[in-house]
């Protein structure tokens, strides 16, 4: 029975993108779309009848399908582990995933290649439930480039635009960059333990002897610097931001539920290697936390919704990994939750915006919204309240969760996170203002056209309003239900309950206040003073700056890309010449010894018999003379 649920929540995506791939096109568009979401819906019941199953008895199901390899005394088995973390991470990749399904049937229905787009969709969720319920790092490693893959093909879809392709080759590198540290990290730890095993893994930990703290912290980094790469944190993390280009679907998938939630995953799944690893919990918090402030003040100026977003999103992972570098585990979790809920609401709400104005995505151009589009608005208010930590919405529990944790281990880090709070409330309420509220500032011809977006557009936004508003009941202070379920996951108490005290609620006051106190000046500014952002080349200072995203891009150009054009340049102007002239002039030579030897063939018989009898002659006066 657990074998053929396990199967089935694996490979019905499989078969859609099979079924989309090969018979998509004639199938037809509305058809190849329901296949899609139809698979990942099935993935979506199976996850909750295992999620009933182990809530109930509270046990793991391991699935062995075949030992895979066995060098000497590593033995590796292709295998599935569905334990508490990786079915609650399948709810919302199977859930989310569906909902983004349903929405994609109507936001790509003008789309020619439509049916192409479900199959990578399909096979993005079905790399994603692979790199979930892996039960070594092997198998987390297929779903881990797989998901890196179908990042490539989806950013990249709209492929005849150049940008985009460029865009997709980014993110296809930046994320190979730190694939590499996860393969060093697997390889110092099979090499010390002999086993990728989670469960061997975690019983060899335990009970070693004499364990090598500091190879095992080498290997803890590496781990950590391919989480960097899939969860876009500093300095591998510019290729997020770009992955705006893929259609807005595509955004909400890889930002919300998936891809960049496989680092948080991969880190939480190995913690009893991280707890051991002190000096690497710090490297991760810092690194957390600094990335969560530039992250957050690059997105005050952006001007580009879905980038507004997309820096939201590093900024939220960031306060995910400073949560991860206290130890606490779970409550980087929630705000994985939270975060999925919100800012899925606000992908597709954009994406909604972007639909009604025929792909218009500057904020400069939009404004007056609300009353043509009110179930886009007050779906996105309701995600944007979330994520700026208002009461009682769920962002509100999550962020006040990781901002009480950084207070408790270190207060500059305390200080970096909330800071990073204030502006995520700004430059989200920058977005609503600039978008939903004063005058449309469009042209005429989108005006005349402004309408709120169909019903599967609009239902999933509606769903994940409402879990944006509720889903923080999962993780109430002293009386967490999300705590006591993962609680057989980790070695120790890594985050225990913050139960109100004085202290507690001086600090949500605070946050509070940070929250509002960002709401009102983004007020002030974009409603009361109806302030609209300058043109590109009229801005200056250290708004350019900001705007230009610190020059990241272009430093990175300039030390890495540059230098690797350049010395590709020469070996294709030089090397490979020289190669080709080399290889080229042994066939010319070949090619004249046989023209001139060509030449000997005259057809003359008695030509051939002389020079035979000549031959013969020179063979016996040789044999004659060796005697």
């Amino acid at each position: 029975m657990d074998i053929n649920l396990a199967l089935l929540l694996v490979l019905t995506p499989f078969l859609g993108f099979l079924i989309n791939v090969f018979f998509g096109k004639s199938l037809g568009k509305t058809v190849s779309g329901a296949i899609g979401t139809v698979a990942v819906a099935i993935s979506f019941i199976v996850t909750l009848i295992l999620f009933n199953q182990i809530t109930s008895t509270g046990k793991a199901i391991e699935v062995t399908l075949f030992d895979w390899i066995q060098i000497s005394n590593l033995k590796i088995n292709l295998g599935f582990l569905l334990d508490q973390l990786s079915v609650l991470w399948l709810l919302f990749v199977t859930g989310i995933g569906s909902l983004i399904h349903l929405y994609s049937i109507s936001y790509m229905h003008d789309d020619e290649n439509m049916h192409k787009f479900f199959a990578y969709l399909n096979l993005f969720v079905f790399f994603m439930i692979t790199l979930v319920i892996g039960s070594n790092l092997l198998v987390l490693f297929i779903g881990w480039e797989g998901v890196g893959l179908c990042s490539y093909l989806l950013i990249g879809f709209w492929h005849k635009n150049q940008d985009y392709n460029d865009a997709a080759k980014k993110a296809f590198i930046m994320n190979r960059i730190g694939d590499l540290g996860l393969l060093i990290g697997m390889f110092i730890i099979g090499s010390m333990f002999s086993t990728l095993d989670y469960a061997t893994l975690k019983t060899a930990i335990a009970g070693a002897a004499n364990l090598d703290i500091s190879l095992l912290s080498l290997a803890a980094l590496c781990l950590f610097i391919g989480a960097c790469g899939k969860s876009a944190q500093i300095p591998l993390y510019t290729w997020l931001p770009d992955a705006m280009a893929g259609p807005t679907p595509v955004s909400a998938l890889i930002h919300a539920a998936t891809m960049v939630t496989a680092g948080i995953f991969m880190v939480t799944r190995l913690n009893f290697v991280f707890d051991l690893a002190v000096d690497v919990q710090t490297v991760i918090a810092v690194i957390g936390a600094i990335t969560s402030l530039v992250a957050a003040t690059i997105g005050l100026v952006q001007n580009d919704i879905k980038k507004v977003l997309a820096y939201s999103t590093v900024s939220q992972l960031g306060l995910m990994f400073l949560a991860l570098g206290f130890g606490a585990y779970e409550v980087a979790v929630f705000h994985v939750i939270t975060h999925a809920f919100f800012k899925a609401c606000l992908f597709l709400g954009s994406g909604s915006v972007i639909h009604g104005l025929h792909g218009e995505q500057d904020m400069r151009n939009m404004g007056g919204l609300r009353k043509a589009m009110p179930i886009t608005f007050w779906t996105m208010l309701i995600s944007s309240l979330a994520i700026s930590g208002v009461p009682f919405f769920s962002g509100f529990f999550s962020k006040d969760e990781i901002l009480l944790t950084a207070f408790h281990h270190s207060i500059p880090l305390y200080v970096v996170g909330s800071v990073a709070s204030i502006m995520t409330a700004f430059y989200m309420f920058r977005l609503m203002f600039l978008t939903f509220f004063k005058e449309f500032r469009g042209t005429e011809e989108q005006k005349h056209h402004l309408h709120e977006s169909g019903s599967l557009i609009t239902i999933p936004l509606i769903i994940l309003a409402i879990l944006a508003t509720f889903g923080g009941l999962i993780s109430l202070p002293g009386n967490s239900w999300l705590n006591q379920y993962l609680a057989p996951l980790f070695t120790k108490a890594a985050g225990e309950e913050h139960h109100l005290g004085a202290t507690e609620y001086t600090l949500m006051g605070v946050a509070v206040l940070g929250g509002l106190l960002g709401i009102l000046i983004a007020y002030i500014k974009y409603f009361k003073q109806d302030n609209v952002p300058e043109a590109d080349e009229n801005i200056t200072g250290l708004t350019k700056v900001l705007y230009n995203k610190y020059y990241v891009d272009e430093i990175y150009d300039a030390i890495f890309v540059g230098p690797v054009n350049a010395l590709s340049r020469f070996f294709r102007d030089y090397i490979e010449t020289g190669l080709s002239a080399v290889v080229f002039g042994l066939g010319k030579a070949a090619n004249e010894l046989a023209f001139q030897g060509k030449k000997l063939q005259t057809g003359s018989i008695g030509l051939y018999l002389f020079v035979f009898v000549l031959g013969l002659c020179a063979i016996v006066s040789y044999i004659f003379l060796a005697q």
